[in-house]
């Protein structure tokens, strides 16, 4: 198996049902824009069946046709922000109770 399959095997639940909701609301977009499968495949530069695998939230597909699709609903730069550090809670926590400890060592 390589390790692109490995990868897509042990893609976590909560991130496949956020790729899921993402491909649905893809298609939900498209279809209020009355636009075709065929004619969004084309704008995507996609074949019609690799489309309908994005609607489908399909991990298989490549993030170059997800960040496609989000440029042409105008939804971009949602897409650059996803990973902001300064969102990165985790990271800041971490960072925050090292400067905690350092502070405390420092006080002594």
């Amino acid at each position: 198996m390589s390790a692109r399959s490995d990868a897509l095997e042990s893609l976590p639940s909560v991130a496949a049902g956020a790729l899921a909701r993402l491909g649905s609301d893809l298609a939900v977009a498209r279809k209020r824009r009355k636009q075709s499968l065929r004619s969004w495949a084309t704008r995507l530069n996609v074949s019609v069946p690799t489309l309908m695998k994005l609607e489908k939230g399909d991990p298989s597909v490549a993030i170059g046709v997800y960040a496609t699709a989000l440029w042409v609903i105008q939804r971009h730069e949602a897409l650059a922000a996803l990973a902001d550090p300064q969102q990165d809670v985790a990271a800041l926590e971490s960072e925050v109770r090292a400067a905690s400890r350092r502070g405390a060592r420092t006080d002594d």
